[in-house]
């Protein structure tokens, strides 16, 4: 093996080593990113990511060793960087249209755990074969890099130094730099740029490939102009903001009527506000009835906490039907809240705490009349706020008559699903709870105390009611709601599965929504599906 001038000095293999861990650790955190908005970003996909680019890196890392002692020339490793940052580069370009149409294709293919299937499918499409690339980096350096079994056990050492400090910054930078300020598809740019780099200057140095390095700069310039622009709903032209926090992926869509938030799931609804100032047809307003249910002469004399603040719209149907409540908003994402203030009107006399809901139960003394648990990420409520543990701190921070109200998202019907899990959790804590299913929706809304007559209480508030609006749905409210039986599906602190539990509901979502189809498809083909529509 005779080395170019370039790896005289063994630099440049430890930042080979160095820029490749960082690499994948990039890759990977884009990968959850560029899968959030289209499958959620669960503990499920976490594990689908995670699984699979173990998966890849282990076969690339047998594939790397055994290339390098049958042929034992660095520029067969360089040109793998080289294929590795092409196709990492045309991952923002392309990997949206692929997952799309790997989940047509799933959902018409399989009867069950449609999104890990697909999640899994579009991992090891998109993102198996560059990581099974950069796999063999480590085995390859050690062959070049190593002169003698004397110094073996320190050049190894070193390389796998190199390899992990690369690793721990590209899990830091995206998450806490590049993709807050540029987006994921710049952010795999920016990564399969530094992998070009690194591949061209081994070619030029060595005097080889020219062709081949000057057709992967245009490749890499192709990928860039069509894919850094990071739309994720490419279908959409009149979005009033799309981009990216520390935790979503964010989308504001306005029309006459309404301005509404989605986060990571393209479709969903996390927030709306009303243009006209009126009621939303939202689950939102169900929950209007809790300071109601305190059995307050003044509903607007309530104190409320709202876990999950989104961009307030709980809030500013309070503060519009009810008067000047005192209204404290819990929200993890600060983008969102500065979203809320540009896009949803909310008033700056609401205060925000950027926060997680249940971290600032224990941090916080103070009681309210009513809380609401609004904490959805994604297809789940996160596990944290869904245990028996965290409704019993709800309970200790509400007043003696206080109300808690939890959206319930994803009605499912089966026995055990995730909405029963969570009533007979907050049944265990509290001793009066109330459901009432929102007509149009999946959302079901459970109101919860200590002690009271809630029915009772929200029947009397409703005769001060003098909004013609507001008392026609809460007499529809009245009208469903249903005092819970509890069962004995108690999550806590130990064992909450809530991923699983909300996939099975995604489920059961998906194969109402596309029996139609799969019967046309079933009978007619692609051709019968075509001309259905």
């Amino acid at each position: 093996m005779e080395k170019v001038s370039i790896l005289k000095n063994r630099i440049f293999l430890y930042l080979t080593e160095f820029f490749a861990g960082m690499s994948v650790m990039a890759v990977e955190l884009g990968a959850s990113r560029l899968l959030a908005p289209y499958f959620s970003s669960s503990q499920i996909v976490w594990t689908i990511i995670i699984g699979t680019i173990m998966i890849a890196m282990a076969l690339g890392n047998l594939y790397g060793g055994k290339s390098a002692d049958r042929h034992p020339d660095p520029g067969r490793l360089y040109g793998r960087i080289l294929i590795a940052a092409v196709w990492i580069a045309a991952i923002p370009a392309v990997g949206k249209y692929v997952i799309l149409a790997i989940s047509a294709v799933v959902i018409f293919t399989v009867n069950t755990n449609y999104l890990i299937w697909a999640a899994f499918a579009a991992c090891m499409i998109l993102f198996v074969f560059p990581l099974f690339l950069l796999g063999t980096v480590t085995p390859s350096l050690a062959k070049y890099t190593v002169e003698s079994l004397e110094d073996s056990g320190r050049t190894v050492g070193t390389l796998g130094a190199f390899n992990t400090v690369g690793s721990i910054i590209g899990t830091f930078v995206p998450t806490f730099v590049s993709i807050p300020a540029v987006g994921t598809s710049v952010t795999f740019l920016i990564f399969s740029g530094i992998l070009l780099v690194l591949g061209l200057l081994y070619f030029l140095s060595a005097g080889k490939k020219r062709a081949g390095c000057a057709a992967a700069v245009l490749l890499f310039a192709g990928c860039a102009a069509l894919g850094a622009s990071g739309s994720f709903a490419f279908w959409e032209d009149d979005l009033a903001y799309e981009g990216e926090s520390v935790y979503n992926y964010l989308q504001v869509k306005e029309d006459d009527q309404r301005v509404i938030l989605s986060t990571n799931v393209l479709f969903g609804v996390q927030s709306v506000l009303v243009k006209e100032r009126g009621l939303t047809g939202m689950y939102y307003d169900y929950a209007m009835a809790a300071p109601l249910m305190t059995g307050k002469e003044d509903p607007g004399d309530c104190s409320i906490l709202i876990l999950g603040m989104g961009t307030g719209t709980y809030a500013s149907q309070c503060l519009r039907y009810f008067g000047n409540q005192d209204i404290q908003g819990v929200e993890i994402d600060e983008k969102i809240t500065l979203l809320a203030r540009e896009y949803f009107r909310l008033p700056e006399s609401v205060p925000v705490t950027t926060y997680d809901g249940r971290a600032f139960l224990n941090v916080t003394d103070r009681t309210y009349d009513v809380i609401m648990v609004d904490a959805y990420q994604d297809i789940t409520i996160p596990f944290q706020m869904s245990s028996r543990e965290f409704f019993t701190l709800v309970k200790d921070h509400l007043s003696q008559d206080g109300v808690m109200v939890v959206n319930m998202n994803m009605r499912g019907s089966s026995e055990g699903n995730i909405n029963q899990y969570l009533s007979d959790t907050i049944s265990s804590v509290f001793d009066q709870v109330y459901t009432v299913d929102v007509p149009g929706t999946t959302n079901r809304e459970l109101f919860a105390a200590a002690r009271g007559d809630l029915p009772g209480n929200l029947r009397k508030g409703m005769e001060s009611v003098g909004d013609e609006n507001l008392a026609g749905m809460l007499e529809r409210v009245q009208a469903g709601l249903r005092e819970y039986q509890a069962g004995e599906y108690v999550m806590t602190d130990d064992k909450a599965p809530v991923e699983v539990l909300g996939m099975r509901v995604i489920d059961e979502l998906i194969r109402d929504e596309v029996a139609y189809y799969q019967g046309i498809y079933e009978e007619g083909g692609v051709r019968g599906l075509l001309d259905s529509f």
